[in-house]
């Protein structure tokens, strides 16, 4: 295992490589002058001269990358240009409400998409197994935006259930604020997972192992649960993983509508304040935290599937 793991953070350095250059040239490719528009109506000649010396858009690109990876590697993202603030310290304030939101609509797609998947196969081909089927296709139709909006409206706006927007001060209030946001995201990502493990668990329900364990007389239960179940879910492991891959960075319309003060809001705001340090720190952030996603990802396959090696 350790060596596997050594293995895969050495694999994802050229990667992790290939995300700051394109991230680095993001800005430097764009037509004009990077500077000027970074300034936008405060460009002037003075202004432009002194941007341009300070982020060294004079000198060649390599020299300009290599300074981008020393400064990068010591934790140096640049400045905002607009709040006048560290992009790192911009970032640490505002990715904890993001990674929740993230981390909550996965736990909640889980919890809806393994009962169903599970309810549908065991009813194959009855009316369970199409209302399943309804749900799923439903659900997929709706969009999260959409059903974000429907859910504030009546839950929060008219029945005051839920809090209409922010993130709270304390891990209750995060749980009661973000429930709303996280439900809308997982609706949509639990309609994907339902149909890949109830397949997956109707073709594992015929396999060999399986019909050896219920020879040995254990319980239907515990054949389900460690041997069915179990082995049924490295696929939708990879599916839910991508998932919350796209949710790290597609998480700006729910924010927006819910007033996270998340990443997602923070690059929007940034793209309409031409605030390309905070767009280049915060495209940085979401690359790595897809990365050790799809590592974490790749470890538990072996914690599903003993037959996984190393």
């Amino acid at each position: 295992m350790t060596g596997y793991v050594l293995r895969r953070l050495a694999y994802m350095v050229p990667v992790f490589l290939l995300i700051s250059l394109f991230v680095f040239l993001m800005v430097r490719l764009v037509p004009g002058d990077p500077a000027a528009i970074m300034l936008g109506q405060r460009a002037t000649d003075e202004n432009i001269a002194s941007l341009r010396g300070k982020l060294k858009l004079n000198d060649p690109y390599w020299v300009q990358y290599a300074a981008f990876l020393q400064n990068m590697a010591s934790g140096d993202l640049g400045e905002s240009l607009r709040q006048r603030r560290p992009v790192t310290q911009i970032i640490y304030d505002r990715l904890p409400p993001t990674l929740f939101l993230v981390a909550y609509a996965g736990i909640l797609s889980i919890l809806i998409s393994a009962p169903l998947a599970a309810i549908a196969a065991l009813h194959r081909g009855t009316w369970i197994d199409q209302a399943v089927r309804v749900y799923t296709v439903v659900s997929l139709a709706m969009p999260a935006y959409w059903v974000g909006m429907m859910l504030l409206q009546f839950l929060a706006v008219k029945n005051h259930i839920f809090p209409v927007a922010g993130y709270g001060d304390n891990f209750p209030e995060h749980m009661k604020s973000l429930f709303l946001p996280a439900l809308s995201l997982a609706l949509a990502v639990s309609s994907v997972l339902i149909r890949s493990l109830r397949n997956s668990i109707i073709e594992t329900m015929g396999a060999d192992y399986v019909r050896t364990a219920r020879a040995k007389g254990l319980s239907a239960h515990r054949v389900f649960l460690w041997h069915v179940l179990r082995n049924s879910s490295t696929a939708t492991v990879t599916i839910l993983a991508i998932n919350l891959a796209f949710l790290v960075g597609g998480t700006t319309i729910v924010e927006t509508i819910f007033a996270i003060p998340g990443i997602g809001q923070l690059i929007v705001k940034a793209i309409f304040d031409r605030d390309y340090p905070i767009i280049q720190g915060v495209t940085l952030a979401i690359g790595v935290l897809v990365l050790f996603i799809n590592l974490i990802t790749d470890l538990s396959y072996a914690l599903l599937d003993p037959r996984v090696s190393y």
